[in-house]
């Protein structure tokens, strides 16, 4: 299949061809038809999965056969996403694929001034990308006028209500036409998405791809690590296999700050993002980071939603996720549209519990690799690591390769083991 099969408009497929797509995701090849033929959808999809083109595409199709009979342009359409970032990759995408249509959108977020998107909203949009809060402030002021949305897209609908956005939602969802087309995107089908989608959703179409699992390009190992030798052990990976970009994800906003400051007196450059970072903070530590000023870019899981990094090749999880699911999203950074990555995890006695909840989602067994000189020990805290010298070698590798060698549970084999190949976009 190819998107040709779609029966996308000539400008569409130029668009697509312009990016070097040939042959659609599997959610994409599931969800476009739908779209396309306006029912309401219900998709469970991952990160990485290629969903964002999966909705765009058809969106972008469905507003151009469909002419605007209510003159100066209203919000035709309107995309809801949880973040900032999110909102600014959906709305890239928006621009790219719609690059050779008559279509007009635009982007809204707070942590940013409101002036600038008052007067793009006053010349009138097509398609508004948009984040819950401040949306509803745009709508407040009677700015935002939503009665002739047509389509509705709720994107990352589980991490909308993860972070509280429910009754922002609901209060949007009071000011759009009844009559529309509704596209629920979500990692995850859980009892408050359900009933979410009970509400808000007419007849959908139910669409799940690769729920909880891990894209098989990305290449999974565990570090057992002492917890006070972590941010040694992260310098030294960094150091002696030359990385020059990482995504490392910390549980806490502390965390990342704390982490970002150590790496910098170890000599290597790196920038926090976290909710409490202004948004222009976070687009000047993402910008350094693609165009490779910055090498290492420390991030929490609310605020790395969404970030679409070209052939990112390494993430780590400094500290494991709480929530097993936040794993699969992290490491989805990687491994991205085909191309392979590398996931690493460094793990402390305390966190094993969390390590064996992440293998049961995926269903499949980690590989550990320990690496010499760098015990994993059950004591000391992160607050009295100091700068520690890393051993002087290089950091060997995998398998048989001096220095290492995989350790497991004494119920478990000592062996490597791979996701079979499953291209992810």
């Amino acid at each position: 299949m190819t998107f040709e099969n779609f029966g996308l408009c000539d400008e569409l497929l130029r668009a697509v061809h312009d990016q070097g797509y040939d042959t659609p995701s599997p959610v994409q090849a599931q969800a476009i038809p739908i779209v396309l033929q306006g029912k309401d959808i219900m998709a469970a999809a991952q990160t990485g999965t290629g969903k964002t083109a999966g909705f765009t595409l058809p969106l972008l199709q469905r507003l151009h056969q469909a002419k605007s009979d209510h003159g100066r342009r209203p919000i035709r359409a309107l995309i809801l996403t949880p973040t900032r970032e999110l909102a600014a990759q959906i709305a890239e995408s928006v621009r790219v694929y719609g690059k050779y249509l008559p279509v007009r959108s635009t982007v809204v977020f707070g942590g940013v001034g409101i002036k600038p998107q008052i007067n793009t909203l006053r010349r009138g949009v097509d398609v508004l990308v948009a984040t819950p809060g401040r949306l509803l402030d745009l709508a407040n002021q009677k700015i935002a006028h939503l009665s002739h949305v047509d389509i509705l897209v709720l994107d990352e609908a589980d991490r909308m209500l993860d972070m509280g956005f429910i009754h922002d939602i609901r209060k949007i969802l009071a000011m759009l036409p009844k009559k529309r087309q509704t596209l629920l995107f979500s990692a995850t089908f859980s009892n408050d998405i359900k009933r979410l989608a009970k509400g808000i959703l007419h007849q959908p179409v139910l669409v799940e791809i690769a729920r909880n699992e891990a894209s098989g390009q990305v290449t999974q190992v565990v570090h057992p690590v002492g917890k006070s030798s972590k941010r040694a052990l992260l310098s030294h990976l960094i150091r002696s296999q030359a990385w020059q970009q990482v995504l490392v994800f910390t549980r806490t906003k502390h965390g990342a700050n704390r982490l970002t400051e150590q790496l910098g007196k170890d000599g290597i450059q790196a920038a926090a993002i976290h909710g409490n970072k202004s948004q222009t903070a976070r687009t000047k530590a993402l910008a350094g980071f693609k165009q490779g000023e910055i090498r290492v870019l420390v991030a929490t899981d609310i605020a790395a939603r969404g970030l679409d990094i070209d052939q990112l090749p390494h993430v780590v999880n400094y500290e494991l996720p709480n929530v097993p699911e936040d794993y699969v999203h992290r490491i989805g950074r990687t491994g991205r549209a085909g191309r392979s990555g590398e996931a690493m995890s460094l793990v402390c006695h305390e966190e094993m519990k969390l390590l064996r909840s992440i293998e049961k989602l995926i269903g499949k067994q980690v590989t550990q690799v320990e690496i010499e000189g760098f015990a994993a020990d059950t004591g000391g805290s992160e607050e009295e690591t100091t700068t520690r010298p890393a051993p002087n070698h290089r950091a060997p590798r995998r398998n048989t390769s001096r220095g290492q060698r995989n350790t497991r549970s004494t119920n478990a084999p000592s062996r490597r083991s791979r996701n079979s190949a499953r291209p992810a976009r």
